[in-house]
Protein backbone atom coordinates (compact mmCIF):
# COMPACT_ATOMS: atom_id res chain seq x y z
CA UNK A 1 0.00 0.00 0.00
CA UNK A 2 1.22 3.49 -0.86
CA UNK A 3 2.59 5.34 2.18
CA UNK A 4 1.02 8.59 0.93
CA UNK A 5 -2.77 8.89 1.13
CA UNK A 6 -3.11 12.37 -0.39
CA UNK A 7 -1.05 14.83 -2.39
CA UNK A 8 -1.93 18.32 -3.51
CA UNK A 9 0.37 19.59 -6.25
CA UNK A 10 0.86 23.20 -7.30
CA UNK A 11 -2.57 24.32 -6.10
CA UNK A 12 -3.58 27.86 -7.01
CA UNK A 13 -6.97 29.38 -6.17
CA UNK A 14 -8.08 32.97 -6.76
CA UNK A 15 -11.22 34.81 -5.69
CA UNK A 16 -11.75 38.07 -7.60
CA UNK A 17 -8.62 40.11 -6.80
CA UNK A 18 -7.49 37.84 -3.95
CA UNK A 19 -5.14 34.87 -4.34
CA UNK A 20 -6.08 32.40 -1.60
CA UNK A 21 -3.49 29.77 -2.57
CA UNK A 22 -0.39 30.36 -4.65
CA UNK A 23 1.32 27.21 -5.98
CA UNK A 24 0.85 25.21 -2.75
CA UNK A 25 1.89 21.55 -2.58
CA UNK A 26 1.54 19.10 0.31
CA UNK A 27 2.05 15.35 0.76
CA UNK A 28 0.10 13.64 3.55
CA UNK A 29 1.54 10.34 4.88
CA UNK A 30 -0.95 7.55 5.55
CA UNK A 31 -1.79 6.87 9.20
CA UNK A 32 -0.35 10.15 10.51
CA UNK A 33 -1.67 13.36 12.07
CA UNK A 34 -0.92 16.22 9.66
CA UNK A 35 -1.20 19.81 10.85
CA UNK A 36 -2.10 22.70 8.55
CA UNK A 37 -0.80 25.81 10.27
CA UNK A 38 -0.89 29.48 9.46
CA UNK A 39 -2.32 32.87 10.41
CA UNK A 40 -5.93 33.75 9.67
CA UNK A 41 -6.45 34.30 5.96
CA UNK A 42 -3.34 32.32 5.01
CA UNK A 43 -5.33 29.89 2.83
CA UNK A 44 -5.73 26.84 5.08
CA UNK A 45 -9.51 26.58 4.89
CA UNK A 46 -9.47 27.08 1.11
CA UNK A 47 -7.07 24.13 0.76
CA UNK A 48 -9.28 22.01 3.03
CA UNK A 49 -12.35 22.84 0.92
CA UNK A 50 -10.47 21.83 -2.24
CA UNK A 51 -9.43 18.51 -0.65
CA UNK A 52 -13.09 17.94 0.28
CA UNK A 53 -14.17 18.57 -3.32
CA UNK A 54 -16.31 21.51 -2.17
CA UNK A 55 -14.51 23.87 -4.51
CA UNK A 56 -12.03 23.31 -7.32
CA UNK A 57 -8.54 24.77 -7.77
CA UNK A 58 -7.81 27.10 -10.65
CA UNK A 59 -4.53 25.25 -11.17
CA UNK A 60 -3.04 22.07 -9.76
CA UNK A 61 -4.24 18.57 -8.91
CA UNK A 62 -5.24 16.60 -5.81
CA UNK A 63 -4.50 12.87 -5.72
CA UNK A 64 -6.23 10.54 -3.25
CA UNK A 65 -5.16 6.92 -2.80
CA UNK A 66 -3.13 7.04 -6.00
CA UNK A 67 -5.77 8.50 -8.31
CA UNK A 68 -7.05 11.97 -9.07
CA UNK A 69 -9.57 13.05 -6.43
CA UNK A 70 -13.23 12.77 -7.53
CA UNK A 71 -16.59 13.45 -5.90
CA UNK A 72 -16.93 9.71 -5.28
CA UNK A 73 -13.94 9.84 -2.91
CA UNK A 74 -15.78 12.10 -0.46
CA UNK A 75 -17.45 9.07 1.16
CA UNK A 76 -13.96 8.10 2.39
CA UNK A 77 -13.36 11.55 3.90
CA UNK A 78 -14.83 12.83 7.15
CA UNK A 79 -14.93 16.62 7.39
CA UNK A 80 -15.58 18.78 10.46
CA UNK A 81 -15.69 22.41 9.26
CA UNK A 82 -14.95 25.39 11.48
CA UNK A 83 -18.47 26.71 10.78
CA UNK A 84 -20.62 24.12 12.51
CA UNK A 85 -24.40 23.77 12.49
CA UNK A 86 -27.01 21.48 14.05
CA UNK A 87 -30.81 21.57 13.93
CA UNK A 88 -31.63 23.19 17.27
CA UNK A 89 -35.13 21.73 17.79
CA UNK A 90 -34.14 18.08 17.19
CA UNK A 91 -33.07 15.77 19.98
CA UNK A 92 -29.34 15.09 20.09
CA UNK A 93 -29.56 11.32 19.53
CA UNK A 94 -32.20 11.70 16.80
CA UNK A 95 -30.03 14.19 14.93
CA UNK A 96 -26.90 12.07 15.26
CA UNK A 97 -28.84 9.10 13.86
CA UNK A 98 -30.07 11.25 10.97
CA UNK A 99 -26.52 12.21 9.96
CA UNK A 100 -25.27 8.64 10.45
CA UNK A 101 -27.94 7.31 8.10
CA UNK A 102 -26.82 9.86 5.50
CA UNK A 103 -23.34 8.29 5.74
CA UNK A 104 -24.85 4.93 4.71
CA UNK A 105 -25.10 3.21 8.09
CA UNK A 106 -28.14 1.13 9.01
CA UNK A 107 -30.20 2.35 11.95
CA UNK A 108 -29.04 -0.56 14.12
CA UNK A 109 -25.36 -0.11 13.27
CA UNK A 110 -25.59 3.67 13.65
CA UNK A 111 -27.28 3.37 17.06
CA UNK A 112 -24.66 0.90 18.30
CA UNK A 113 -21.73 3.04 17.18
CA UNK A 114 -23.29 6.27 18.46
CA UNK A 115 -23.97 4.84 21.92
CA UNK A 116 -20.32 3.77 22.15
CA UNK A 117 -19.06 7.18 21.01
CA UNK A 118 -21.41 9.12 23.29
CA UNK A 119 -19.98 7.16 26.21
CA UNK A 120 -16.36 7.72 25.10
CA UNK A 121 -16.99 11.46 24.73
CA UNK A 122 -18.84 11.59 28.07
CA UNK A 123 -22.17 12.89 26.69
CA UNK A 124 -24.41 9.81 27.14
CA UNK A 125 -26.82 11.78 29.35
CA UNK A 126 -27.57 14.17 26.49
CA UNK A 127 -29.05 11.63 24.04
CA UNK A 128 -32.68 12.70 24.62
CA UNK A 129 -32.06 16.40 25.16
CA UNK A 130 -32.67 19.02 22.47
CA UNK A 131 -29.70 20.41 20.57
CA UNK A 132 -30.57 23.95 21.70
CA UNK A 133 -29.80 22.86 25.27
CA UNK A 134 -26.21 21.98 24.38
CA UNK A 135 -23.25 24.21 25.16
CA UNK A 136 -20.95 25.05 22.27
CA UNK A 137 -18.47 22.43 23.44
CA UNK A 138 -21.15 19.73 23.74
CA UNK A 139 -22.43 20.54 20.25
CA UNK A 140 -18.90 20.25 18.89
CA UNK A 141 -18.57 16.82 20.50
CA UNK A 142 -21.73 15.66 18.72
CA UNK A 143 -20.46 16.94 15.37
CA UNK A 144 -17.06 15.33 15.94
CA UNK A 145 -18.78 11.99 16.56
CA UNK A 146 -20.90 12.29 13.42
CA UNK A 147 -17.77 13.13 11.41
CA UNK A 148 -15.83 10.02 12.46
CA UNK A 149 -18.72 7.56 12.87
CA UNK A 150 -18.52 5.93 9.42
CA UNK A 151 -14.77 5.31 9.89
CA UNK A 152 -13.45 7.16 6.84
CA UNK A 153 -9.82 6.72 5.79
CA UNK A 154 -9.14 10.45 5.93
CA UNK A 155 -10.44 12.83 8.59
CA UNK A 156 -10.21 16.61 8.25
CA UNK A 157 -10.82 18.92 11.21
CA UNK A 158 -10.83 22.71 10.81
CA UNK A 159 -9.96 24.35 14.16
CA UNK A 160 -11.35 21.38 16.15
CA UNK A 161 -10.38 22.77 19.58
CA UNK A 162 -12.14 26.11 19.21
CA UNK A 163 -14.44 26.69 22.19
CA UNK A 164 -13.26 23.68 24.20
CA UNK A 165 -12.16 23.96 27.82
CA UNK A 166 -8.88 22.18 28.70
CA UNK A 167 -10.62 19.03 29.98
CA UNK A 168 -12.74 18.52 26.86
CA UNK A 169 -9.84 19.50 24.59
CA UNK A 170 -7.89 16.71 26.29
CA UNK A 171 -10.68 14.22 25.56
CA UNK A 172 -10.69 15.26 21.90
CA UNK A 173 -6.89 14.96 21.63
CA UNK A 174 -7.06 11.48 23.16
CA UNK A 175 -9.63 10.38 20.58
CA UNK A 176 -7.70 11.88 17.66
CA UNK A 177 -4.60 9.90 18.64
CA UNK A 178 -6.68 6.76 19.09
CA UNK A 179 -8.15 7.20 15.60
CA UNK A 180 -4.64 7.56 14.20
CA UNK A 181 -3.48 4.44 16.02
CA UNK A 182 -6.45 2.56 14.55
CA UNK A 183 -5.33 3.48 11.02
CA UNK A 184 -7.03 6.78 10.19
CA UNK A 185 -5.15 9.68 8.65
CA UNK A 186 -5.99 13.05 10.17
CA UNK A 187 -5.50 16.53 8.74
CA UNK A 188 -6.32 19.39 11.05
CA UNK A 189 -6.03 23.14 10.86
CA UNK A 190 -5.15 24.95 14.05
CA UNK A 191 -3.61 28.04 15.61
CA UNK A 192 -2.83 26.10 18.78
CA UNK A 193 0.89 25.28 18.70
CA UNK A 194 0.63 23.26 21.92
CA UNK A 195 -1.76 20.93 20.12
CA UNK A 196 0.71 20.62 17.26
CA UNK A 197 3.47 19.42 19.58
CA UNK A 198 1.12 16.97 21.30
CA UNK A 199 -0.54 15.54 18.20
CA UNK A 200 1.18 16.19 14.88
CA UNK A 201 3.60 13.88 13.13
CA UNK A 202 3.94 16.23 10.14
CA UNK A 203 3.00 19.83 9.40
CA UNK A 204 2.71 22.38 6.64
CA UNK A 205 2.89 26.07 7.46
CA UNK A 206 1.04 28.33 5.03
CA UNK A 207 1.60 32.08 5.10
CA UNK A 208 0.34 34.67 2.65
CA UNK A 209 -1.13 31.92 0.45
CA UNK A 210 2.15 30.01 0.08
CA UNK A 211 3.66 26.92 1.69
CA UNK A 212 6.71 28.19 3.60
CA UNK A 213 7.55 25.12 5.70
CA UNK A 214 6.73 21.39 5.48
CA UNK A 215 8.03 18.22 7.02
CA UNK A 216 8.08 15.91 10.02
CA UNK A 217 7.73 17.83 13.29
CA UNK A 218 10.84 16.14 14.74
CA UNK A 219 12.95 17.11 11.70
CA UNK A 220 11.70 20.71 11.71
CA UNK A 221 12.49 21.17 15.41
CA UNK A 222 16.01 19.85 14.78
CA UNK A 223 16.36 22.18 11.79
CA UNK A 224 15.47 25.24 13.88
CA UNK A 225 17.41 24.22 16.98
CA UNK A 226 20.42 26.17 18.19
CA UNK A 227 23.47 24.44 19.64
CA UNK A 228 21.91 24.59 23.11
CA UNK A 229 21.78 21.83 25.71
CA UNK A 230 20.41 21.50 29.22
CA UNK A 231 22.87 20.18 31.76
CA UNK A 232 21.65 18.62 35.01
CA UNK A 233 24.51 18.15 37.46
CA UNK A 234 25.85 18.01 40.99
CA UNK A 235 28.90 20.06 41.85
CA UNK A 236 30.45 23.52 41.96
CA UNK A 237 29.09 26.05 39.40
CA UNK A 238 32.46 27.83 39.45
CA UNK A 239 34.18 24.71 38.15
CA UNK A 240 31.45 24.35 35.53
CA UNK A 241 32.22 27.86 34.23
CA UNK A 242 35.96 27.15 34.19
CA UNK A 243 35.38 24.08 31.99
CA UNK A 244 32.94 25.68 29.56
CA UNK A 245 35.13 28.79 29.17
CA UNK A 246 38.22 26.68 28.50
CA UNK A 247 36.47 24.52 25.87
CA UNK A 248 34.65 27.24 23.92
CA UNK A 249 31.14 26.91 25.35
CA UNK A 250 28.89 29.29 27.27
CA UNK A 251 27.00 28.39 30.45
CA UNK A 252 24.02 30.02 32.13
CA UNK A 253 22.83 28.86 35.54
CA UNK A 254 19.15 27.87 35.69
CA UNK A 255 16.94 27.11 38.73
CA UNK A 256 17.51 23.75 40.41
CA UNK A 257 15.26 20.93 39.24
CA UNK A 258 12.57 19.37 41.46
CA UNK A 259 15.08 16.83 42.81
CA UNK A 260 17.50 19.52 43.99
CA UNK A 261 20.00 19.00 41.17
CA UNK A 262 21.71 22.03 39.70
CA UNK A 263 20.84 22.86 36.08
CA UNK A 264 22.49 25.03 33.44
CA UNK A 265 21.93 26.04 29.83
CA UNK A 266 24.99 25.19 27.74
CA UNK A 267 25.55 26.73 24.31
CA UNK A 268 28.30 24.93 22.44
CA UNK A 269 29.44 28.00 20.49
CA UNK A 270 32.83 26.76 19.18
CA UNK A 271 32.95 23.73 21.49
CA UNK A 272 32.86 20.12 20.26
CA UNK A 273 30.13 18.23 22.13
CA UNK A 274 32.03 15.04 22.98
CA UNK A 275 35.07 16.95 24.19
CA UNK A 276 32.86 19.21 26.30
CA UNK A 277 31.05 16.28 27.92
CA UNK A 278 34.38 14.63 28.67
CA UNK A 279 35.65 17.82 30.27
CA UNK A 280 32.48 18.30 32.32
CA UNK A 281 32.70 14.70 33.55
CA UNK A 282 36.02 15.55 35.16
CA UNK A 283 34.70 18.60 37.03
CA UNK A 284 31.04 17.94 37.92
CA UNK A 285 28.79 14.91 38.35
CA UNK A 286 26.57 14.85 35.25
CA UNK A 287 22.99 13.70 35.93
CA UNK A 288 21.64 14.58 32.48
CA UNK A 289 22.64 16.29 29.24
CA UNK A 290 19.91 16.89 26.66
CA UNK A 291 19.35 18.87 23.50
CA UNK A 292 17.07 21.90 23.85
CA UNK A 293 14.63 21.96 20.92
CA UNK A 294 12.57 25.03 20.04
CA UNK A 295 8.82 25.01 20.57
CA UNK A 296 6.56 24.93 17.53
CA UNK A 297 5.25 28.30 18.65
CA UNK A 298 8.74 29.82 18.32
CA UNK A 299 9.28 28.08 14.98
CA UNK A 300 5.94 29.38 13.72
CA UNK A 301 6.82 32.97 14.72
CA UNK A 302 10.32 32.72 13.23
CA UNK A 303 9.19 31.20 9.93
CA UNK A 304 6.37 33.73 9.43
CA UNK A 305 8.68 36.63 10.34
CA UNK A 306 11.37 35.46 7.90
CA UNK A 307 8.71 35.07 5.21
CA UNK A 308 7.65 38.65 6.02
Amino acid sequence: MNDTILTAEHITKRFANHTALDDVSIEVPRGKVYGLLGPNGAGKTTLIRIINHITAPDLGTVTFNGHRLTAADVVNIGYLPEERGLYKKMKVGEQALFFARLKGLSRAEATSRLKEWFERMEISDWWDKKVEELSKGMAQKVQFIVTVLHRPELLIFDEPFSGFDPINAGILKREILKLRDEGSTIIFSTHNMESVEELCDNITLINKSRNILSGAVSDIREQYADKEYRLIYKGDPARLFETTDALGAKAEILPDDKFGNRTAAIILDTAEKRRLISGLNETVDIVGFERVLPSMDNIFISAVKNNG
